[in-house]
């Protein structure tokens, strides 16, 4: 785990929503930076981490690919630790992009955090809905909010109603969306747009969310 995080919201927000990047993009993308800020302006408090592998990639410039997910969950639980010796458990969220809350939701089970928010969560790889990446969703008992784009490769908004996942996961769908919810020019939406929506869909997730 890197040591190295960003901030944004004020620190005596109510609840700590913890962020990780996805495969390919560090913490400090346009897409994170736009969600962990738009965040911090609603009034939360967002913490931002990479990964071990990205942290390398960051010093030395050589792209890695990562690990499999499940390699990466103890990392995850190494966070959550480290901001429960703060703040009660109940009072932080933790989510990220694709790979980022994907494995974020692999450790909730045992995290005990208060929340889990995945920005478009890879249900399958692009082009194999047959590998469904959905086994544990379907027990979670977190209250969830996954956002999506209507047609991202990784599940779409036409396939996934079908899966089999817990009452407890709710949607916000991205119209015309993709993978990081960026619509067609055709659709008469904008990515600004897209990403602006979902940032109040997150600010209406958290506010719901009980403190105790």
């Amino acid at each position: 785990m890197t040591a190295d995080f960003l901030f944004d919201g004020p620190q005596d927000a109510p609840l700590m929503v913890i962020l990780a990047h996805g495969a390919g993009a560090a913490m400090d993308s346009p897409y994170m930076a736009t969600f962990a800020e738009g965040l911090g302006a609603k009034g939360w408090l967002v913490a931002r981490f990479e990964f071990a592998y990205m942290a390398a990639r960051r010093q030395d410039g050589r792209k890695r690919p990562p690990p499999k997910g499940e390699a990466l969950v103890g990392e995850w639980r190494a966070v959550i630790d480290h901001f429960a010796e703060s703040r009660p458990r109940r009072q932080i969220v933790i989510g990220g992009k694709s790979l980022g809350g994907r494995v974020a939701s692999m450790a909730a089970a045992e995290a005990r955090v208060g929340g889990l928010i995945c920005l478009g969560y890879p249900f399958h790889p692009p082009g194999k809905p047959e590998r469904l990446r959905t086994a544990h969703l379907e027990m979670l008992a977190l209250p969830t909010l996954i956002v999506q784009g209507e047609r991202d490769p990784f599940g779409t908004a036409q396939e996934v109603p079908a899966y089999r996942l817990s009452p407890a996961i709710q949607f916000h769908w991205a119209p015309d969306g993709d993978h990081g919810l960026k619509p067609r020019k055709a659709s008469g939406h904008s990515e600004a747009e897209n990403w602006q929506h979902a940032i109040d869909a997150i600010d209406g997730f958290l506010s719901g969310l009980p403190l105790n």
